[in-house]
């Protein structure tokens, strides 16, 4: 009988740390929606963010506290909803899809074995082809879905809207889930011989990514060299740091219409903004996935390789003593 008690004191614990888990995620979902409403495009007369933060911020609390905090992400859902327009019954439908999509992400990449430290290729096509493109076409379609069938939109428009919204939504995951998954597991204090690059990599981020955003010539590009520095330098680390900074700032520039992005029209301007963020994503995620990979592989070799010459240098000291007399 006095088992009841603990059992009872350990589910009231456990059920006050998930509803602290819960509001945390809610917070979190939010404020990153608040963020992604700063910038906006406008596609067949709808209104769309290039990136949405929350579905990168609702993956990653998957991943890391599991499916209950799911209320969360629909508590946070809501309020983003609520903060733009008066909430109605079919308001709920949007948050059912926004809940939605990124349980379905966390469902399929635990199905596919899906390691969140990203150090394997495989886990990088997995968030890329599951966790984003696959699984963010529910939101898109209950999204557009719903507009069409109150009839905010034209039926005619529905594909051109939907891919608009599914990029931005698919955009969260890529950039922000693998950042807030590298973020979970930082523990202070922070060593590195290598703060010189680190300050060379980010100087150098900072400059070409001001003059690619700034130039109205096609200098967008200059990125790329970076993330390939980046990735070979410090792996997940600096690969999706780097491609979420540059995001963010050829966002800027392209919901502002300046520099390459002047005097396009607002199709043009989304094809270009998210041919240029998915091509960096893919870029950023997936290279830092093999080179971790193949860094890692050459680590349990090379420790492969020092046990063995332990045993045979065990083996050869065996039969160099002198037999008893």
């Amino acid at each position: 009988m006095a088992d009841v008690p603990i059992a009872k004191e350990f589910d009231a614990r456990r059920t006050a740390l998930v509803a602290v888990q819960s509001l945390a995620v809610a917070a979190a979902y939010f404020a990153a929606g608040r963020l992604g409403l700063t910038r906006q495009l406008v596609v067949e007369g709808a209104i769309y963010t290039p990136i949405w933060p929350p579905t990168g911020v609702a993956l990653a609390a998957f991943l890391i506290f599991g499916l209950r905090v799911w209320g969360g992400v629909a508590l946070g859902a809501l309020l983003v909803i609520a903060s733009i327009a008066t909430l109605r019954p079919v308001a709920l439908v949007n948050v059912l899809g926004n809940t939605a999509a990124p349980v379905c992400a966390y469902l399929l990449l635990r199905r596919a074995g899906f390691s969140a430290r990203l150090d394997r290729l495989r886990d990088g096509l997995a968030l890329v082809f599951l966790g984003a493109f696959a699984a963010m076409t529910i939101s898109a379609t209950t999204g557009v879905g719903v507009q069409v069938l109150t009839d905010r939109l034209p039926a005619e428009d529905f594909w051109a809207v939907w891919l608009a919204w599914w990029v931005g939504d698919a955009m969260g995951v890529l950039l922000v889930t693998p950042v807030l998954l590298l973020l979970k597991d930082v523990r202070p204090p922070f060593r590195t011989g290598r703060w010189k690059e680190v300050a060379g990599l980010a100087a150098v981020t900072l400059a070409a990514v001001a003059i690619a955003t700034h130039s109205h010539m096609s200098l967008l590009y200059l990125v790329y060299p970076l993330l390939i520095w980046a990735a070979l330098s410090f792996q997940l680390a600096g690969s999706t740091v780097c491609a979420l900074y540059a995001s963010v700032m050829v966002t800027v520039a392209a919901t502002d219409q300046t520099g390459p992005f002047a005097g396009l029209t607002q199709i043009e301007v989304m094809i270009k903004l998210q041919t240029f963020n998915g091509t960096m994503a893919l870029t950023a995620l997936l290279l830092s996935a093999v080179i971790t990979e193949q860094l890692n592989t050459r680590r349990s070799v090379e420790q492969a390789c020092e046990e063995l010459l332990e045993v045979l240098e065990h083996l050869t000291a065996g039969e160099s003593r002198p037999p008893p007399p």
